[in-house]
């Protein structure tokens, strides 16, 4: 994990903050002069070596200190965190409803291979997991903001929060998602199904529920467990198009934005804060690899 971030750290320092003359272009402006670019550069260290400023700049990340913003003149801290929360809060309400739900759909395509249940299941899930997000945006914003006005048509919140304006990102992710993971729990509940534990508990007699909670579903939720902890660093930086279509103040947007503005300080952060997430989340999916199946042990 620490070593990832290392890597990135380098990567994205050298990408960004190699050429000083860029740096010096990006915050003042291209009509500064170069008096004026070379007295800002020699003011903030970047005439230093090149590893010392590497420290620096990594130590200003380990403390907190992301910089300032080009475009918004605060720092940076200040705009991702709150940004960080909104889409945390997407994130949760999304998943709060795609875990339980492609859970339960994919055991029971799962139990049932082949069978009518199994193929209206797969056919949904391929359907919804087909259609992209800014597809599945303008329908649901059609039906559900000019065929019949329930909702309001943006979830900027401008006057407070407001609990509405998330039912239709949150739907959008939804549609998109349960049914990758759906899939996912239906593959490997059809194979867990067919080994030969499986049917030795079925022709020792024991009730066919308890086969399937304590014998099958263990082991089938592992690869699916690994597909839901793969869609937080997705929900962090991968609904830029979502939140953008309703404009939606969260982390992608936000990064959306420095993208577009070449605010090379917010980029930074956002990355940084978007690998630690994808690390950490990755090394608490190896972890529990071990609660899930006993027989994977980790020296």
């Amino acid at each position: 994990m620490a070593l990832v971030m290392l890597v990135v750290s380098v990567v994205l320092f050298l990408l960004l903050e190699i050429d000083v003359e860029n740096v010096a272009r990006k915050v003042l402006g291209p009509f500064a002069s170069e008096a004026g670019r070379t007295a800002w550069l020699e003011r903030n260290g970047f005439f230093d070596p090149l590893y010392v400023r590497y420290f620096r700049w990594l130590g200003g990340f380990v403390t907190g200190d992301f910089g300032q913003s080009i475009m918004n003149k605060v720092p940076v801290a200040e705009l991702l965190w709150p940004r960080l929360a909104n889409t945390a809060l997407l994130g949760f309400l999304t998943m709060a409803i795609v875990v339980p739900l492609s859970l339960t759909l994919g055991v029971l395509a799962g139990m049932r291979e082949g069978s009518r249940t199994d193929r209206v299941i797969t056919i949904a899930s391929v359907v919804t997991t087909s259609v992209p997000e800014f597809a599945s945006s303008v329908i649901i914003a059609f039906v559900f903001v000019y065929w019949f006005p329930m909702l309001p048509g943006t979830s900027g919140m401008a006057f407070g929060f407001d609990w509405k304006a998330l039912v239709m990102p949150v739907l959008v992710l939804v549609i998109y998602d349960f049914g990758y993971v759906t899939r996912m729990t239906r593959a490997s509940m059809a194979e867990v199904m067919t080994t030969s534990y499986i049917r030795t508990a079925a022709l020792k007699g024991l009730p066919r529920h308890r086969v399937i909670l304590r014998h099958a579903l263990r082991n089938a939720l592992i690869a699916p467990f690994t597909i839901i902890m793969l869609q937080i660093p997705w929900l962090l930086s991968g609904v830029i198009v979502v939140e953008y279509f309703f404009s939606y103040k969260g982390f992608g947007s936000l990064l959306l934005e420095a993208s577009l503005n070449g605010d090379i300080f917010v980029i930074e952060g956002c990355t940084m804060v978007a690998v630690f997430v994808a690390v950490t989340t990755q090394t608490i999916s190896d972890i529990a690899y071990t609660f899930l199946n006993p027989r994977i042990r980790f020296s």
